[in-house]
């Protein structure tokens, strides 16, 4: 279509739906309601994170608890419990305040994800028996996790190990996406550097797409495990 007929083809799509052509746009319908920003919002930050405890749970996901000081611990006993072996983990300065980087070196065969190693993080990754990574928030309505990566925190740590073990904080629960959305937009604003990658994560992997039969962990590991810690 040449500029010269577009009018005239407007024209006549306009005259066969009954209306006057439209040149202006017209404004958008004021929002019902501000429920996207709004859900969950009304819980206190201990309900929040029983809430999202609770979703996690019927994810398939295992949920253990700790304080700052047995996280250490209790990360040993949640590794025991799903056999030990082969690690990988983040070189996280978080999960080494923790105590838990050392702990499972001191414990376990730990490969540390770093940049320097290139190739040999994902080698290692793949071989590995459990993947432990720092999550940056937990998400209420889904029982999900948020994944920042960069250098030195690697998104196949908690993609290819067959079992994947996340250390949240309940302090960092938000209600959902769209205040994770509010956080990512106040980075971007104040020039932050963004992650090279963000992950949501949902309990482990699964797929009913063949006769409606589930089947766990088809595209990643087969259990998830969240260390969530008792900071309020």
């Amino acid at each position: 279509m040449t500029i010269q007929n577009r009018d005239t083809f407007l024209d006549k799509l306009a005259q066969r739906m009954g209306r006057p052509r439209q040149t202006k746009a017209e404004p958008m319908p004021s929002p019902v309601n501000n429920y996207a920003a709004t859900r969950l919002t009304e819980l206190t930050q201990a309900e929040r994170c029983q809430a999202f405890m609770d979703f996690a749970k019927v994810m398939m996901v295992d949920v253990a608890e700790a304080t700052e000081a047995d996280a250490a611990e209790k990360i040993l006993e949640l590794c025991e419990k799903y056999g030990g072996g082969e690690l990988v983990i983040n070189n996280d300065e978080r999960l080494t305040a923790l105590g838990i980087t050392q702990a499972v070196q001191n414990r376990y065969s730990t490969h540390i994800w770093t940049p320097e190693a290139a190739g040999d993080n994902l080698t290692q990754a793949e071989k590995a028996n459990i993947g432990i990574v720092y999550a940056e928030y937990g998400l209420t309505e889904t029982g999900g996790i948020v994944l920042f990566s960069e250098k030195d925190r690697g998104r196949a740590v908690s993609l290819l190990p067959e079992k994947s073990i996340v250390v949240v904080r309940k302090s960092t629960v938000l209600p959902r996406v769209a205040q994770l959305a509010q956080v990512l937009h106040e980075k971007a604003q104040n020039g932050e550097r963004m992650p090279s990658c963000i992950n949501i994560i949902a309990g482990p992997s699964s797929t009913a797409d063949i006769e409606l039969i589930k089947v766990v962990g088809v595209h990643g590991p087969v259990a998830k495990i969240y260390l969530v810690i008792d900071d309020l």
